[in-house]
């Protein structure tokens, strides 16, 4: 059996491509939404945990920067941001530690890119966020 971050990197990879034909509103009554796969729309057990845990997305032009604004320690930090396109490519991802100061990541979209982007964020204690926007 695979170790745990090799089954979890696998399994997510394939639950976001899964939902990247649909959209993550078509796809909310999905069984992942709210109990794998956590968005600000769909707490789960994790309500109000929102604010600190899904990330954000901010687009400048053809720079992507991606924050989740998550107090950062040894016990409790972000573990990975994944920036995920359209047609369910991965552009970039960023693993972090809990001595990292801050969770952000920036990526640079393709040359005339248009289309859906993305965001994952891994919390090591309240476990997968996506947020996502269109370009």
């Amino acid at each position: 059996m695979p170790d745990r971050r090799t089954f979890l990197k696998s399994s997510l990879a394939s639950a976001v491509a899964a939902l990247m034909g649909t959209g993550l509103a078509q796809a909310a009554e999905s069984s992942l939404l709210g109990s794998v796969i956590y968005t600000a729309e769909h707490t789960g057990k994790w309500a109000q945990k929102e604010g600190s845990h899904a990330p954000e997305i901010n687009v400048d032009g053809a720079k992507i920067t991606i924050r989740t604004n998550h107090p950062m320690s040894p016990k409790h930090f972000i573990v990975r941001h994944t920036l995920v396109l359209s047609d369910g490519s991965v552009l970039g991802s960023k693993t972090f530690s809990g001595t990292d100061p801050e969770a952000v990541s920036i990526y640079e979209l393709p040359k005339g890119y248009s289309g859906m982007l993305i965001a994952t964020s891994f919390c090591n204690l309240h476990d997968f966020w996506m947020t996502e926007t269109r370009i």
